[in-house]
């Protein structure tokens, strides 16, 4: 019996010592979203990696480098279209992005009228949000679905309210959000109204964008067709052996280099001269 309370006090001092021997380590502040990783989420592919991304530009440029060899037999050939080829996910993940907040853009002002039709009819704020992931916008529905059930598991709004923004990963979202935040905490009488000028406001807004987007079109295909002619038609000249062959020379890869160098500065450019200014996300 000795024995066993002398074993249950070491064992008690034991474990008081080692509270204050190896205290807890102080909880680290959450890193800082990266470019890409933003990117990423704004194309709603938040549960991708950015090393993912990069694994996947690495694989498709190696790819078309060992498939242009085997067609071309030339090497500065091969690495031109490699390099190509390695922009493609990249590409890919940006075009997703527009096509996300073009959707997006569409249907928040019928999710803002249902917020302020929630909130006339005298529901809380929180069980507003929350029916939206049942009669909200197909598109908007998986974001507030995951709020409700966050809500309804801790019932903070505010950590709900970060969560959703994050989910969201959308400039239009995110003033939503904050509005919904900011009237939250301060007790916004006058939230109804609110919703309803935002709504009339971020129509307006779709409709502007879409009549400048329309006339852009044809500058952004403008841009890519010339871009893309010239190695189309190199892809072509490939099928010729005694054609291609010229361009194995020291010459014949200082022509791909800067032809290649030129085609990338002009798209750019034209790009950034034809782009409509894109919204940031200012209270991400």
């Amino acid at each position: 019996m000795g024995a066993l309370v002398g074993l249950g006090v070491g064992v008690g001092l034991l474990l008081a010592w080692s509270a204050f021997a190896w205290p807890r380590g102080a909880e680290r502040a959450p890193r800082p979203a990266g470019p890409w990783e933003r990117l990423l989420a704004e194309a709603g592919m938040a549960s991708t990696t950015p090393r993912v991304l990069l694994l996947a530009c690495i694989v498709s440029g190696a790819v078309v480098l060992v498939v242009a060899l085997g067609v071309t037999r030339t090497a500065p050939v091969a690495v031109v279209l490699s390099g190509l080829a390695a922009r493609l996910p990249v590409a890919v993940v940006r075009g997703r992005v527009r096509r996300r907040r073009r959707d997006h853009a569409e249907v928040w002002p019928e999710a803002v009228d249902d917020l302020a039709s929630a909130v006339r009819a005298g529901m809380s704020l929180p069980d507003a949000v929350a029916a939206l992931g049942e009669r909200g916008p197909e598109a908007l529905r998986p974001a507030f679905d995951a709020f409700a059930l966050d809500y309804q598991v801790s019932g903070r709004f505010g950590d709900c309210l970060d969560r959703l923004k994050g989910r969201l990963a959308d400039p239009v979202g995110d003033r939503v959000v904050e509005g919904l935040r900011v009237a939250r905490e301060v007790g916004g009488g006058e939230l109804g109204r609110l919703l309803r000028n935002l709504s009339s406001y971020l129509r307006d807004e779709q409709r502007t964008r879409a009549e400048l987007e329309a006339r852009q079109s044809w500058a952004v295909n403008g841009a890519r067709l010339a871009v893309s002619a010239p190695w189309l038609v190199l892809l072509l000249m490939s099928l010729q052996s005694e054609v291609i062959t010229r361009y194995r020379s020291a010459t014949g890869a200082v022509i791909l280099a800067v032809g290649g160098g030129v085609c990338v500065v002009a798209y750019r450019l034209m790009m950034r001269l034809g782009r409509l200014p894109d919204e940031r996300r200012i209270l991400a």
